[in-house]
């Protein structure tokens, strides 16, 4: 008993180290160095970027030295290595003074859309705790679209030929992804661009308290979608409540009239509304029409502010 308690306990201890080290954060090309030596001043480097091929060059190496893909740790050693047949036991220490690499952003129904550049590792729950959360009208999955400039830091065994579409879009399920399951909750990647979609919507106009739109991320009936408006007002023409419904593929739209009284009796059947059905509640006098539910579209990235995750 006791060799299976010690044995769990070490397993977690692995789990968490290399969770810790899955963590750190690998230089990218762009990124602004600050190389210091140890007694040694004439080897030492300020603000050193790190080129597009992912190389460095330091005083005295003759060749380019790859600072790319790696952590400040390892980058500090191989210099040190690199410096080992003119001086022995050199201290190294890198540091990365600014960070250009790794930008991503988060766009639809988030309620704090926004682009971020990264100084560690991020999964995607964490970005959309950034972003505060999906908003009201999110629907039920979460995207990243990944970016299609080759990485430095893949494996040539992750390049898999005929697959780039597959490689450069990814699917989960929001609940999955708010439950940190690890199979929704993937690390992210220098120009991932998450994406959250509304979802499909139901549409509440005329004669109700409160005209609104519905996500609707469960199935809903004429009855509960009115009652979610507010109810109906009076003077409201209860028995020629409109259903304008648009068929998916069709170009014309389908009316529907429904007496909302023999439901609420119990002589009618209630309906199911389907996405994008517009409910008209109409006074006895006329029938209103959809104005200014539909909002605009998303913001271009380009205008959305830029935030640090430390």
């Amino acid at each position: 008993m006791r060799s299976v308690l010690v044995t769990a306990i070490l397993l977690i201890v692995a789990l968490s180290a290399q969770a810790q080290q899955d963590d750190r954060y690998r230089i990218g090309t762009g990124d602004v160095l600050d190389i210091r030596i140890y007694n040694r001043p004439q080897l030492s480097r300020e603000a050193v970027r790190v080129e597009g091929s992912g190389m460095i060059r330091m005083p005295l190496i003759e060749t380019e030295i790859q600072a790319a893909c790696r952590t400040e740790g390892e980058l500090a050693k191989e210099i040190a290595t690199r410096y080992a047949k003119y001086y022995r036991n050199l201290q190294v220490d890198v540091f990365i003074k600014e960070y250009h690499s790794r930008q991503v952003a988060i766009i639809g129904a988030v309620n704090d859309q926004g682009r971020f550049e990264l100084q560690r590792r991020v999964r995607l729950l964490e970005l959309l705790t950034y972003a505060k959360g999906p908003s009201a009208r999110a629907g039920q999955t979460i995207n990243i679209v990944h970016s299609t400039a080759p990485s430095l830091c893949k494996a040539a065994t992750d390049d898999k030929p005929g697959n780039d579409d597959f490689a450069a879009f990814n699917t989960y399920r929001l609940i999955d992804t708010l439950r940190g399951e690890p199979q929704a909750n993937p690390y992210l990647e220098s120009g991932d661009v998450v994406t959250l979609p509304e979802a499909d919507q139901v549409y509440v106009v005329g004669n109700v308290v409160m005209p609104l739109t519905i996500p609707l991320k469960e199935p809903i009936t004429l009855t509960r979608a009115i009652a979610m408006a507010g109810g109906t007002r009076q003077d409201t023409k209860k028995d020629k409540i409109r259903i304008v419904r648009q068929e998916p593929g069709a170009q014309t739209k389908k009316e529907m009239v429904v007496d909302l009284s023999a439901i609420e009796k119990k002589q009618a059947q209630d309906i199911q509304l389907l996405p994008n059905d517009i409910v008209d509640v109409p006074t006895s006098t006329g029938r209103s029409l959809l104005r200014g539910l539909i909002g605009g579209g998303t913001q271009s990235l380009t205008q959305l502010p830029i935030r640090v995750i430390p």
